[in-house]
């Protein structure tokens, strides 16, 4: 599968981190983050994973700032995407199986590495229920 993986400064610890485990998986990663500890603006690399996910050019998407909150607002602008803030197993598991989530948000300043990584881990695993759920999703996209 592959993954597009975007981050500003306070996701570039973790992020390295995931990249390593996705790609262990036998995952193709598309970094679009920041790889420094240096300021910059979130979504200049959120619009850019975003896009990636919305064009299909990858499956799914993991996003990662402080709060996960600015990274999240940024990639749902994008019609084709469904980004879920996530801070515990089973919101990450009821945003795969009940909104059919595809990008991943991740506030690195508020959970550890090793609840992110396993955060990683249930997203890819947990599939979209569809059945009742699917009318609902198909009810987000603003038609233009």
């Amino acid at each position: 599968m592959t993954i597009a993986i975007g981050n500003d400064h306070a996701g570039t610890d973790y992020k390295f981190e995931i990249v390593k485990l996705l790609e262990e998986l036998g995952h193709t990663v598309i970094n679009f983050g920041t790889d420094t500890n240096d300021s910059m603006d979130y979504p200049d690399s959120i619009h850019p994973t975003s896009d990636a996910v919305e064009k299909g050019k990858a499956e799914i998407g993991i996003i990662l700032c402080g709060s996960g909150n600015g990274a999240q607002i940024t990639a749902n602008k994008h019609q084709g995407v469904r980004a879920a803030l996530c801070w515990n197993n089973e919101l990450v598991e009821l945003a795969r199986q009940h909104n059919n989530s595809n990008i991943l948000a991740i506030p690195a300043r508020f959970v550890s590495l090793h609840q992110a990584l396993g955060f990683v881990k249930i997203f890819l695993s947990t599939e979209f229920e569809g059945g009742r759920h699917e009318n609902r999703v198909n009810k987000i996209a603003c038609n233009q």
